[in-house]
């Protein structure tokens, strides 16, 4: 640290201190090297501040003017690449701070009346945090279209449902497309509720006790779009769980994305070829000219993890803390801005795989009548037609798969004498309910893959996302 970086500090930091601090005291206290991503939210608090304090009379409406157009010159300066990060300014706040009262002078040091850091970090993350709840909801809904139209795409397509990665029992291709719409309608909501808790405005706690200005904490919240200012000046201030529900949320969601990305690998495959991936989203291989990677399917598995990591990060320095701030909380923002980031990225990769995946219609037919996927439909048969326990009908349906199996062939490939060996009360009718486009057609509960309530499904998405 320079002698004028250390002189800098001290003026900000007030008389306490002789000495500027070591060296590596600057490393490990400085946080401007990532927070000065929240200019933008210390700048918009800092105006609302000055204009609340001019308002309630703490400042003069000149200071209060020459401070708003202040402001708006370092906004201007960090926006077009001109503004000097000082590390020995520690963080965004003290930059801000320190420019302005270059600008404007004395009128610069009266900003900070009847305010901390500490209640400054709280509004600028804050405000941060909320607009990438904002973002993600965007991002959400843009991909729930993509799903919605691949859906319409294959609303009656047939394809293989699975269990256990088994064939389990044919679906509908729209039907598969839309059970991500439904998880993605969740984490978007939960990133809906997360920013209606979140939108309280702790400004004006302070350090932690509030202040003994006649300050209007209720002008500043108005101002910055928050429904109310926070009700306890302790919490406002150590409070991190608008961060610690945004990284929920966004690992939620992050899951979701990578079960879906799982699915693209498998299906990209030369033993699956369900879908054809476009060149956009694929690579080669440096020596088989033959391969079409899924690497941003792929990627997208690995990058999802992060996010999840950030969430285990924010809670491990959140978890042992007394009331009020300590200075750990500076490591709170690093992993959420990386999530964040992250998140987005993922979302963006992810719409434009969905919308340009081709499902290769026929390879899902065939593989959707393979692995005896309509036993089930026997046995619901069993049941309906003869009157059966369920269990007898799983036990009579189980000894025909066996049949089959030993065969080399499919349940509807099986005769009917070869079928009243094993029950004699089987009839010709059993065989209208075989055929895999009958069995998705059959499954018409609320919720099922029949094509006709997969197109009641999409009505109601399309007309939710409009």
């Amino acid at each position: 640290m320079t002698a004028t970086e250390a002189k800098s500090a001290n003026t900000m930091w007030g008389g306490r201190f002789a000495e500027g601090p070591d060296a590596i005291m600057t490393a490990i206290n400085a946080s401007i090297g990532f927070d000065k991503r929240l200019y933008a939210q210390d700048i918009a608090g800092s105006r609302a501040h000055a204009a609340m304090l001019a308002a309630t009379g703490i400042l003069t409406d000149k200071d209060a003017e020459v401070i708003r157009e202040g402001l708006l010159t370092v906004l201007s300066e960090i926006e077009s690449g001109q503004f000097q990060f000082q590390t020995a300014l520690e963080d965004i706040h003290l930059n801000v701070e320190s420019r302005l009262t270059q600008i404007v002078g004395d009128a610069g040091k009266r900003l900070h009346t009847a305010r901390s850091r500490n209640d400054q970090v709280a509004v600028d993350f804050r405000l941060w945090v909320r607009d990438q709840c904002d973002a993600a909801i965007s991002g959400l809904t843009a991909l729930m279209g993509a799903f919605v139209a691949q859906a319409e795409a294959g609303a009656d397509w047939v394809m293989p449902g699975f269990t256990h990665l088994q064939t389990a029992q044919p679906v509908t291709w729209g039907h598969h497309m839309l059970a991500y719409v439904e998880m993605l309608a969740r984490d978007r909501g939960r990133f809906i509720d997360a920013r209606a808790r979140m939108n309280e405005c702790p400004l004006g706690a302070a350090a932690l006790a509030g202040t003994s200005f006649p300050i209007d904490r209720h002008m500043t919240a108005s101002a910055l779009g928050f429904d109310r200012p926070t009700a306890n000046s302790l919490d406002s201030v150590s409070d991190r769980d608008f961060a610690l529900e945004f990284l929920g949320a966004a690992s939620i969601c992050a899951m979701h994305l990578s079960r879906f990305a799982e699915e693209l690998v498998i299906w990209s495959s030369a033993q699956f070829r369900f879908v054809r991936l476009s060149d956009r989203w694929t690579t080669g291989s440096s020596i088989m000219p033959q391969k079409k990677n899924p690497d941003a399917a792929e990627l997208l598995r690995a990058k999802l993890g992060r996010i999840l990591g950030a969430n285990v990060a924010l809670f491990t320095v959140m978890k042992g803390l007394a009331l009020t701030y300590s200075k750990d909380m500076q490591e709170d923002k690093e992993q959420v801005f990386d999530a964040a980031d992250t998140l987005m990225l993922a979302l963006a990769a992810m719409t434009g795989m969905v919308s340009d995946m081709n499902a290769n219609r026929e390879v899902l037919a065939q593989a959707a009548g393979s692995g005896f996927s309509t036993a089930t439909d026997l046995a619901d048969w069993l049941v309906r037609a003869l009157g059966l326990p369920f269990r007898e009908a799983h036990h009579v349906t189980g000894t025909l798969v066996a049949i089959a199996e030993k065969q080399g062939c499919d349940l509807p490939d099986l005769t009917l004498a070869q079928m009243q060996s094993v029950h004699a009360g089987i009839t010709q009718d059993v065989f209208g309910v075989l055929g895999v486009q009958n069995s998705v057609n059959s499954r018409t509960s609320y919720g099922g893959t029949a094509p006709v309530r997969v197109r009641e499904q999409i009505a109601r998405w399309k007309a939710a996302l409009a």
